[in-house]
């Protein structure tokens, strides 16, 4: 082996260390309930219930790599399930999002979880601010 190469695999699994230690070992998060991301709080929107879910719906609908798999509604509310495939490796990462009418308004809170890592690297994380990005930019659209 040469100088150069355990050089080359030295800043390798110096890379990979300083990669683990970067996130929090975790492979659940929610918004309001994760305290490794307090920006992750959920939403409240002034529409109803029913102008939400379908925002929630068109905003799964138009971003990459993401799948609405299932929607119940009932007295309580509404539960979307949705599914992110990563955009390297073909894992899958299970997205729930819930919506309950409270008072004056419609709270939307979401939960990403990892299926096969115990560590998601932040992921779900970012699972979550891109579809809530995708979400207020749809509420923002006319006629929300």
């Amino acid at each position: 082996m040469t100088r150069s190469t355990a050089a080359l695999g030295g800043v390798a699994v110096a890379g990979l260390v300083a990669a683990c230690l970067a996130w929090p070992r975790i492979n659940d998060v929610e918004t309001g309930h994760t305290p490794e991301y307090p920006d992750l709080q959920p939403r409240a929107y002034s529409a109803g219930q029913d102008k939400v879910t379908a925002a929630a719906k068109a905003a799964i609908g138009r971003l990459p790599r993401w799948t609405l798999v299932g929607a119940i509604s009932g007295t309580r509310g509404t539960d979307l399930q949705a599914e992110h495939v990563l955009p390297i490796l073909p894992l899958k990462d299970d997205v729930t999002v819930r919506l309950r009418r409270q008072g004056g308004h419609t709270q939307v809170s979401v939960r990403s979880r990892s299926r096969t890592f115990p560590w998601d690297f932040g992921q779900n994380a970012r699972n979550i601010r891109e579809l809530l990005a995708e979400l207020d930019r749809q509420m923002e659209r006319p006629g929300r």
